[in-house]
């Protein structure tokens, strides 16, 4: 007999030194996982919940009429001649898709500390998931936006074709933000409690429940270096035909979710190789 002289091949699997950037391919190849964990997220979610996903209509709702009521009719905000119940509800659309993202996301890798620990594959794809996971809330908040439209007498008009670029920025700033927020998590817990509180001053730093024009001008150059006044606004010129949006802020909201996206990436790829051993 011939002895066996087949070769065996190994696959050694290691973690990168210094920074890396992101691999595509390998990401492409778990693609996927990517919609499993995200589809296992919101089934987490809403399992064994009397109302399910009417929780996702119910919480912007409600939030929307307590702010017509507090600050509407009792404060006597300006909504810029926008109905005030319609004009907190678009803010809403694009701010709770921001928070729930990093609500959600920055505490992902900690949630799934058993599987980082066990099984190999991009540990990129946990936060992501977690903010495709918020996708499916927003598309029924979108709907409810459309049904309040209708009811105030609001038609939608060319700007809508907008919406999906100031939505694509959303998700951007939204998974740039939630990598460095997830990654950080993993190694100091500060930012879990941080958290919060970060979301909430964000929240009042954003024009949801006031309109941008009551922003002094000496202020009005800070005030749009916070990549969500933007969107906010840019949410708003598209549904409703009207904002402050302007130029300088359209270019700055740009600039910095494709900032805060390739500096989480190499952030995140840079710490991650210690995950399985500090979770």
């Amino acid at each position: 007999m011939k002895p066996n002289t087949a070769q065996k091949h190994y696959l050694r699997i290691q973690a990168s030194r210094g920074w890396s950037a992101i691999n595509l391919q390998e990401l492409w190849q778990y693609r996927d996982l990517l919609w499993m964990l995200a589809e296992r997220d919101v089934r987490l979610r809403y399992k064994q919940t009397a109302l399910g996903i009417l929780w996702v209509i119910l919480q912007p709702l409600v939030a929307s009429i307590i702010f017509a009521i507090v600050f509407g009719v009792f404060a006597k905000m300006p909504s810029d001649d926008m109905p005030y119940l319609l004009f907190v509800f678009s803010g809403l659309l694009a701010w709770n898709f921001f928070s729930g993202a990093l609500q959600r996301a920055g505490n992902s890798l900690i949630a799934d500390a058993k599987l980082i620990s066990k099984v190999y594959f991009p540990r990129l794809l946990i936060p992501t998931a977690s903010v495709v996971a918020v996708s499916i809330d927003f598309a029924v908040s979108l709907v409810v936006t459309f049904f309040l439209m209708i009811i105030y007498g609001v038609m939608p008009t060319l700007r809508l074709m907008a919406l999906p670029l100031f939505l694509l920025l959303d998700v951007i700033v939204a998974v740039g933000v939630s990598l460095w927020l997830s990654a950080f998590n993993v190694r100091y817990r500060d930012f879990m409690y941080a958290m919060p509180f970060l979301i909430q001053v964000w929240m009042y730093a954003t024009p949801i429940v006031y309109a941008g024009s009551i922003v002094p001008s000496q202020w009005r150059f800070l005030f749009s270096l916070n990549p969500l006044v933007g969107i906010v606004e840019g949410f708003r010129w598209s549904l409703l035909g009207r904002s402050t949006l302007t130029l300088e802020m359209t270019l700055f909201t740009i600039l910095f979710p494709l900032a805060a996206l390739i500096g989480g990436i190499f952030v995140f790829r840079r710490v991650e190789r210690s995950f399985a051993d500090v979770l």
